[in-house]
């Protein structure tokens, strides 16, 4: 969504790279450049006056001039800035002192409220509650048959007492959930509105009454982050007939151009607290300000790819993994699939790599991964034998075009799958022989998910390495190996600490180099 934004915002901080200082004229240039961006990317002229005027007035000053790098230094300012316009902390949801909690979700028809409702349901449920969905939208047809189906395919309970398709009253509804989740052990009740076309008295007075009638901890205004310069007005209209208390943006995967992100916040004074940029459940997550800054000018977003490994990558197949590479045991086609299949619980490809810092200026290369490959490369190594798997060397021709035909792909793509299990295997022997430090966040990579091994498991991988490990047959070896290990003793066993300057293996270089 802010792809314009991010590639205007480039050009005009690559201008100033090389300069040892900026003049007030480079400073005026940029700060134009900057406000041409910013309105360009749908932002409201009323947000980008005092954003632009901030940043100018930093950059005036002496941290800029007394800097080593002003450029670095005017990136960092307008970093700031934006985390500034865009909420500054992160918003948490308020729970109520005795349950249940109720949030009610309000906005415009069209905006993804039923959706969200079980997005947000998914989400508080993976956080330890048990919410219930309510069905309040009694206008449009069949939204309760709409919210019962997210529901279910969230694995949240849905109270529906009313048919919808305009029979049954909303506001005796939404109170009598209340009771209904108190009954049933809820402590948390998400209450799906009707919306309408557009702002009219009718949607505020109905929104109005179920407020007052069961008092929400939280009123989250749902707004649809396409609709440009329109958010202002309508989430204004809202917070004056209503009233809300935070912001939840949806479809941040389209391709509009994203100022109702940085728009909204700033003129409201009600913070963005979710974010929704996909179309599945799991495609839902808390809004992070500084995270969203860094992603707008190319820096990625290494929190938050770290948090989804961590949710993604199971631990025991981890330290599973990392006993196989400490002991020896070595890196089968199995072991292939397993990474691949954790990865791709982490979502798409191309929104992976673009977290990483840097990437921005590959957009036309994100754009062209496919996420089928990992489809493809499933079906070769489930067209394998068991005993395939293991050794990948019996593959002759005559195997490789029955697993080209069972898979339904040609022989090159085989050929190209087993040279790159090649790559990851001489990769992955590498790191078993400790020539590379532990990978936080990512399985079979050292202590693999940022976890530490357990002391079982060190011991049982250190017994398998010692076992596995041969005498050498040259003297001189030998006799280097006894000292070595004679030393390592006098240490207390402990290990050589890995050089500051620490250089990849060349076969990992080839693997990140695309090994196509």
């Amino acid at each position: 969504m802010f792809d314009t934004l991010s590639d205007r915002l480039a050009a005009t901080f690559k201008s100033l790279r090389g300069k040892g200082r900026l003049s007030e004229e480079d400073i005026d240039a940029t700060c134009r450049e900057i406000r041409i961006a910013l309105l360009e990317a749908d932002v409201a002229l009323a947000a980008v006056r005092p954003f632009i005027a901030a940043v100018k007035q930093r950059a005036m000053g002496s941290e800029v001039s007394q800097a080593l790098n002003p450029a670095q230094q005017v990136v960092k300012i307008v970093n700031e800035e934006l985390v500034g316009i865009l909420g500054g902390q992160t918003r948490r949801l308020r729970f109520a002192k005795q349950p249940p909690t109720v949030i009610m979700l309000a906005g415009l028809q069209g905006a993804g409220k039923t959706t969200l409702a079980g997005k947000l349901g998914r989400w508080l449920k993976s956080q330890g509650h048990a919410p219930v969905l309510v069905a309040a939208d009694l206008q449009r047809p069949n939204a309760v048959t709409q919210l019962q189906v997210v529901g279910e395919r969230a694995g949240v309970p849905v109270y529906a007492p009313e048919p919808g398709n305009g029979v049954g009253d909303p506001v005796a509804v939404a109170k009598s959930s209340i009771e209904f989740a108190k009954s049933k052990m809820h402590d948390v009740v998400v209450i799906d509105t009707a919306g309408r076309l557009g702002i009219d008295e009718e949607l505020m007075r109905q929104a109005a009454d179920i407020r007052d009638a069961v008092g929400p901890q939280e009123i989250l205004f749902v707004l649809d982050a396409m609709i440009g310069q329109d958010a202002v007005t309508t989430a204004q209209a809202f917070l004056d007939g209503v009233g809300f208390d935070g912001v939840v943006l949806t479809k941040l995967d389209g391709d509009a151009r994203g100022g109702a992100a940085l728009s909204v916040a700033q003129l409201t004074g009600r913070q963005v607290m979710f974010a929704s940029n996909g179309e599945k459940l799991e495609d839902f997550d808390v809004f992070h300000p500084d995270r969203m800054a860094s992603r707008i000018l190319g820096m990625g977003d290494m929190l938050t790819l770290i948090e989804q490994a961590e949710k993604a990558f199971d631990a025991e197949q981890a330290e599973e993994m990392a006993r196989k590479l400490m002991g020896g045991d070595g890196f089968t086609l199995d072991d292939f699939l397993a990474q691949m299949e954790q990865i791709r619980k982490m979502g798409s490809l191309s929104k992976i790599m673009g977290m990483l810092p840097g990437m921005g200026e590959m957009k036309q290369q994100l754009a062209q991964v496919d996420d089928r490959e990992i489809d493809r490369v499933q079906a070769m190594i489930r067209s394998m034998t068991p005993q395939e798997r293991r050794d990948p060397k019996i593959l002759n021709g005559s195997r490789r075009a029955r697993i080209a035909k069972g898979s339904g792909v040609h022989v090159s793509a085989v050929n190209n799958l087993l040279e790159r299990f090649a790559e990851a295997q001489k990769m992955m022997k590498s790191m078993g022989r400790g020539g590379m430090p532990s990978l936080p966040g990512m399985p079979g990579f050292g202590a693999g998910g940022g976890r530490r091994m357990s002391a079982k498991a060190k011991a049982n991988a250190q017994a398998a390495r010692q076992k596995n490990k041969s005498r050498s047959g040259n003297p001189a070896k030998r006799k280097a190996d006894e000292a070595a290990k004679a030393e390592r003793a006098a240490n207390g066993g402990a290990q050589p600490e890995v050089p500051q300057n620490f250089e990849l293996p060349d076969e990992f270089k080839k693997m990140l180099g695309g090994g196509q």
